[in-house]
């Protein structure tokens, strides 16, 4: 997402760039008593989306999310019920040890040399299940990404916008008028499209 907002923030600079040339090119010109040249930025067609609403709304999106969310809280009860056992064992070995229950001090410190390992063993787990939801949310970002794309590639085949911009917040547009928005145009154009896909 940062990637998409520098990307959307460089096109703005670029585009005021070009308007700010275009303005000056323009006074130039009419103060040499030509005439402006026809096309540039009055000839483009530009339109925004709002992304916080398309991402709270597309329905592809707010099923990778509920998938995201069952398998993190699968990784969390998984991760607590062996946290538990091995408390269990900690305390049941403190006890033990403390009440001389071992026949020597060999015996006791293989006990707790199989806790530590144990110990290790659910830390090596947590990394590893963590780094697994951390792969897969990054896979559904892409996903999400190219599916918008790709979307709006073939949604600008019929509409011809020269720019189509990400607004998120205040972030990349500060004003724009709302007949430019095309949220809820691209909106139902993908949760139709994801509709047929099921």
């Amino acid at each position: 997402m940062k990637k998409l907002n520098y990307l959307v923030s460089g096109l703005a600079a670029l585009a005021f760039g070009v308007l700010f040339s275009q303005c000056a090119g323009n006074a130039n010109q009419q103060a040499a008593g030509n005439t402006p040249a026809q096309g540039g930025l009055s000839d483009m067609k530009i339109a925004y989306v709002e992304i916080d609403t398309l991402l709270a709304k597309y329905n592809f999106c707010i099923d990778l999310n509920e998938a995201m969310v069952k398998k993190s809280e699968n990784v969390r009860l998984t991760l607590n019920q062996k946290a538990t056992e091995l408390d269990k064992q900690k305390r049941e070995f403190q006890t033990k040890y403390q009440n001389n229950a071992y026949l020597s001090q060999e015996r006791a410190q293989q006990e707790y040399n199989r806790i530590v390992n144990l110990e290790q063993d659910l830390q090596n787990l947590s990394n590893k299940l963590q780094q697994e939801l951390l792969s897969e949310n990054e896979k559904n970002s892409l996903q999400l990404r190219d599916s918008i794309n790709s979307f709006l590639k073939e949604y600008n085949k019929s509409k011809g916008y020269s720019l189509i911009i990400s607004n998120t917040g205040f972030d990349n547009l500060l004003y724009a008028d709302s007949i430019y928005n095309i949220t809820q145009e691209i909106l139902e154009g993908l949760n139709a499209r994801y509709s047929a896909k099921k």
